[in-house]
């Protein structure tokens, strides 16, 4: 009996070394093992290398095709979580490699590709996901934002519908549907126009020559923005100008609101007929929200994003900031923890504020940093990370962390007006 104990233990000790050390490397068993081990483990890498090995001793081997795939598509899902999407488009494709035709796969690859606003490769691979099985909610809500955002809203508010009976009453597609019967019923009956990045719809009243005037000045924004963010959106964008009560319903903005960026850009020029410096400055404006969803998949504080934005629409008309200067002498600055959301809920006089003070700082970064390191804070801001981490990062040779950036700009302006 002592002997089989014996025995017994010997085996256990030699599993537990297969299982969390380096396995034997003619071993596919122990390889597949270790891999999977590995992977709840969060060491991603390392496992795919392992489950590679266990499949290419054995490429018919069910199980060790259907490990490695659930990995790359797990390693996949890790990046889409923290919205690197390229990584995650890469590891759906080795997973779809192995099972061309698993439904999951080929869904989350083309999720993936809508959020890259790849929008050809998303939609033939969400349409490919829904011939490959019934109807899910996820592929009718996708296709439907595809479709959407490719200005084929007919087809969307369809999609749409049909998801609805699915999941009823659910929150984002009901408020989705809402948004864009209102938007048909105002933009159904307006003339378009095209240039090389852009496609723009315009009110009926409005001049041809002033819509045309509008794409030559966003190219221009294109141009300029793209070359200082070091970043040129491939996917077309879409613009609207509306007439300003058709503007109010359609954004649901504030009446202070000069232009609003939701995926298109939507100006209330509808009764302009000459682009003024003053119109110079919103397209600008307006086109630099653009680069900077795209460069951080929507994560970016509101300061910092309308901060930018002003940076390049004050090239071209820079107005007056009173509102600053009186904060300034108070020393009644708002909170920008607090200017990280929406400035919607804002007064008039708050709200200018607001971008007075997000310009300020952006500018005293730009000045005294660098545009770079705006851009490498943007850039990990894409990567996921938060602003904490982001400005940490980029300023790291400074020293500085989010605090530390606010509170030398603040001590900077009070030097200023001390000055003064």
């Amino acid at each position: 009996m002592r002997r089989y104990l014996t025995l017994l233990l010997a085996f256990v000790c030699f599993y537990a070394v297969a299982v969390y050390a380096e396995p034997i490397d003619n071993d596919p068993v122990i390889h597949s093992g270790y891999g999977r081990e590995l992977m709840l483990r969060g060491e991603y890498e390392k496992g795919i290398e392992n489950l590679r090995r266990a499949y290419l001793f054995y490429p018919l081997n069910e199980t060790f095709k259907r490990n490695l795939a659930e990995a790359y598509a797990a390693y996949g899902h890790n990046f889409y979580k923290q919205k690197k999407y390229e990584q995650a488009d890469e590891n759906f494709v080795k997973a779809m490699e192995l099972y061309p035709e698993e439904p999951t796969y080929v869904l989350l690859r083309g999720i993936s590709n809508y959020h890259l606003k790849k929008y050809d490769v998303a939609r033939y691979e969400l349409t490919r996901a829904r011939a490959l099985k019934e109807d899910s909610v996820e592929v009718l809500y996708y296709l439907g934002l595809v479709e959407y955002e490719t200005e084929n809203r007919t087809l969307a508010t369809e999609l749409w519908e049909a998801s609805l009976k699915l999941s009823p009453g659910r929150k984002e597609i009901v408020d989705l549907l809402a948004k864009t019967r209102k938007e048909t019923a105002v933009e159904s009956g307006m003339d378009r126009g095209h240039s090389s990045r852009f496609d723009l719809s315009y009110d009926q009243g409005v001049e041809n020559g002033f819509a045309m005037a509008i794409l030559e000045v966003l190219e221009n924004a294109a141009n300029l923005v793209g070359a200082e963010l070091g970043h040129f959106p491939e996917a077309r964008v879409p613009v609207g100008i509306y007439k300003r009560d058709d503007f109010k319903a359609v954004t649901d903005s504030p009446d202070w609101a000069g232009g609003y960026y939701d995926g298109k850009i939507r100006l209330p020029f509808g009764a302009m007929n000459e682009v003024t410096p003053a119109i110079r400055g919103v397209l600008f404006h307006e086109y630099a929200h653009v680069v900077i969803f795209d460069l951080t998949r929507g994560n970016c504080p509101l300061w910092l994003n309308e901060g930018i934005a002003e940076m390049f629409g004050r090239m071209q008309y820079n107005r007056p900031m009173p509102e600053f200067g009186k904060a300034a002498r108070r020393k009644t600055f708002s909170d920008f923890r607090r200017l990280e959301s929406s400035f919607s809920s804002l007064s008039t006089a708050d709200a200018a504020l607001a971008y007075q003070q997000s310009y300020a700082l952006v500018n005293y970064m730009v000045t005294n940093y660098g545009w770079h390191r705006v851009t490498q804070i943007l850039a990990a801001l894409g990567g996921g990370v938060s602003i904490d981490q982001a400005i940490t990062q980029s300023l790291k040779d400074y020293n500085l962390n989010y605090e530390g950036m606010v509170s030398e700009w603040r001590e900077s302006v009070e030097k200023e007006m001390s000055g003064r």
